[in-house]
């Protein structure tokens, strides 16, 4: 889920919480103006650009509560949607050329060749040019756990690279008052960089838990651009290579008491794909809404098939 609207829509769904909460997404929707440009107003010097702004963010004067409110009010909406039942919340995954887009981004964010492996996810958290940019997103987390109660909301870091980014994260989350296991708060990472399925066992003593993030994992480790229309037919997320990367990861996992799920588009397009991870052990499978029910049926098929297995073996 990424809008707190769409939430109260599915709210009844029998479903075990929110698998993913996009935060780029209440961002872009919900307050469309790039951090920087709030907590640096002060010092923009486009007239036009601060006319806009301010229009944007009337009745605040402290442009960057502006941010921390709104998206503390994005993210209450989903978690209350599905309370007291988990919400991962991923924190923000913009690439440079998608913060660009919003209002005042372009003055912040450098142009990339290729953004989708460019800066993004913990590198711009742990870097000086986003720090305070971060800070803000941990205050609206901090404001929803703390203040409002809803501590059913756990965070999920993407796109980290190495285990030593990692630590910084983790380090830099409880610097900001996110201390793990304090209030019962969990710290997730996406795996969907092949250094995530190699270090699995490094990246397990830090994170709580991980959310296979199979379209990044599977452009990756493939060296397919998802996007490109030439080469759809070999993009994948059902290759052996994929396949084996997702069961490695589980195993590793699950080795070091972590659980594991996935946030990819495949379990919610191919039933075939949502029964193999129901196959390898996956702990939770986080789906599109309007998939959720095809989904669940296919996964209690594999369950069904594996307990009657179990006990015909047992006899």
């Amino acid at each position: 889920l990424a809008d707190p609207a769409s939430a109260l829509r599915w709210w009844r769904l029998p479903c075990d919480g929110v698998g993913l909460a996009r935060m780029e997404f209440i961002i872009s929707n919900h307050i469309g103006v790039h951090p920087l440009a709030l907590t640096r107003f002060a010092g923009l010097a486009d007239p036009e650009l601060r006319r806009d702004i301010a229009q944007a963010t009337d009745g605040y004067d402290d442009k960057a509560a502006f941010f921390v409110e709104r998206l503390a009010s994005g993210i209450a909406g989903i978690a209350a949607s599905v309370w007291p039942k988990p919400v991962i919340l991923r924190t923000s995954d913009f690439k440079t050329n998608e913060y660009a887009d919003l209002l005042g981004g372009r003055l912040f964010e450098p142009n990339e060749e290729n953004p989708m492996i460019g800066w993004r996810g913990a590198a711009r958290y742990v870097h000086p040019d986003f720090a305070e940019a971060f800070a803000l997103e941990c205050q609206a987390i901090d404001r929803v756990r703390r203040v409002q109660g809803f501590k059913n909301v756990k965070v999920m870091v993407p796109f980290c690279r190495t285990p030593d980014e990692a630590v910084q994260i983790v380090e830099l989350l409880a610097a900001q008052g996110l201390v793990q296991g304090q209030d019962g708060l969990e710290i997730y990472a996406m795996c969907e960089v092949p250094s995530n399925v190699l270090l699995i066992d490094r990246f397990a003593e830090i994170f709580d838990g991980f959310s296979i993030g199979s379209n990044d994992l599977t452009q990756l480790i493939l060296g397919v651009d998802r996007e490109s229309e030439r080469l759809s037919s070999i993009f994948d997320e059902s290759n052996i290579a994929v396949r084996s990367a997702i069961e490695s990861v589980i195993a590793g996992a699950h080795a070091r008491g972590r659980k594991v799920g996935i946030c990819g588009q495949g379990p919610s397009d191919s039933p075939a794909f949502a029964r193999f991870l129901a196959s390898a052990g996956i702990d939770s499978v986080s789906v599109t809404p309007d998939s959720f029910a095809r989904v669940k049926q296919n996964v209690s098929q594999v369950e069904r098939e594996s307990l009657r297995r179990g006990n015909l073996a047992a006899e």
